[in-house]
């Protein structure tokens, strides 16, 4: 059993009320969509009904402009191969904020085999994307630009506004990984100038293995995989009834309750920030006030990430992360914390503490002491 859970970033539990939604789309009404009987057209409405609640979440101008594949990764895929490689005639030059997730970098970086040229927009200490050195960076011929809302390493949200006005006004395409924001604080697609926006189920209290990718209307991409031609033909295969039924509805339920969970957590966060940072040589890593509402990260001095997540797990049954979930078995330093100026030592301390439904004010001194003391531990007995 877990204990304190503090790591919903990386993955979070299904809402009961999801859960009791979805599940007879596994065992009772199980039909495939894509089949013209009865139980295929039941599948067919209960998979639009879904469709319709993810484009209510994010302001879309309907159902029609939501893809749904299996997972964020991707559907940021879907994103940057499918846009660049559409429309490469227009031009071959990608930019990329450097702090972006790797299921985002990396596409642009396997592209660049293929002829296409990349670049990455520096961000400050705080991890804001730099818009003059972005503004300054565009070109005719960028075809496709990646910022995402909010960094899930350092909770900083981004000016996504400010980055489309710029993005637009040379005509361009823009790219927003949302996976960290979405039911965590307002996005719209369309009062924010967004072309093509990534989000997950499992960040909502969802089922895990469902993603979706919001296609502005007349906004061209191709398929980078090739079937039956579900999903406009833009994402081929069968689709997973009950993750996206239950996506569907964890959707619905995160616009209803956002506001109201987003105040409570913020609370909780702030007091976490309060606590640890009385903590000797322990800094608060991203924007001390433009952050996601249960995020909360810091770095210590002379200790390694590592040894903190494992020995609050094995001591103390608090699960923390110490970095991004996709990227933390590289054993490598997080490319966010060296780009937002930080040193290779400084950023092997990282500790990530991300908030969810189970959180609550109690656990504050409860996590605040468990830190103190494992710091204090590995501090004494630490080369560093």
């Amino acid at each position: 059993m877990y204990g304190i859970y503090l790591d919903y970033q990386s993955a979070s539990p299904v809402d009961p009320r999801v859960r009791e939604f979805a599940d007879r789309y596994l065992t009772k009404e199980f039909g495939n969509p894509s089949a013209l009987h009865s139980c295929g057209l039941a599948a067919r409405a209960a998979l639009e009904e879904a469709r319709s609640k993810v484009a209510e979440l994010i302001g879309a101008e309907g159902p029609e402009t939501i893809v749904f594949t299996a997972g964020a990764t991707e559907a940021n895929n879907l994103a940057i191969r499918g846009l660049a490689q559409r429309n490469a005639a227009k031009g071959k030059k990608l930019l990329g904020s450097s702090i972006e997730h790797i299921s985002v970098l990396n596409p642009m970086k396997d592209l660049k085999k293929g002829g296409f040229d990349l670049s990455l927009v520096p961000v400050d200490g705080a991890g804001v994307v730099d818009l003059a050195a972005l503004e300054g960076m565009l070109s005719k011929e960028t075809i496709l630009t990646s910022v995402m809302y909010a960094n899930s390493e350092i909770g900083t949200i981004q000016p996504i506004r400010e980055v489309s006005n710029l993005v637009h006004g040379k005509g361009l395409f823009l790219h927003v990984d949302a996976t960290a924001a979405c039911g965590k604080i307002p996005v719209d697609v369309q009062k924010d100038g967004i072309d093509l926006l990534t989000l997950s189920s499992n960040d909502l209290y969802g089922p895990q293995g469902a993603g979706a990718l919001y296609v502005k209307p007349g906004v061209r991409i191709q398929p980078v995989l090739f079937g039956g031609g579900q999903e406009r033909g833009l994402w081929s295969g069968t689709e997973n009834l009950f993750a996206l039924a239950g996506f569907g509805e964890a959707a619905r339920l995160a616009k209803l309750e956002m506001a109201e969970e987003s105040q409570r957590l913020s609370a909780i966060r702030d007091g976490l920030i309060k606590e640890i940072q009385k903590i000797d040589e322990s800094y608060l890593t991203g924007h001390p006030k433009r952050r996601l509402p249960g995020h909360a990260s810091f770095r210590f001095r002379r200790i390694e990430g590592e040894s903190i997540l494992l020995t609050l797990d094995a001591m103390f049954n608090i699960q923390v992360s110490t970095g991004s979930a996709c990227s933390s078995r590289t054993l490598e330093p997080s490319h966010v914390l060296l780009a937002i100026g930080l040193k290779h030592e400084e950023a092997h301390g990282s500790m990530v503490m991300t908030l969810g439904k189970y959180s609550n004010p109690d656990q504050i001194p409860v996590v605040a002491q468990a830190v103190s003391q494992t710091v204090q531990r590995l501090r004494a007995i630490s080369a560093l």
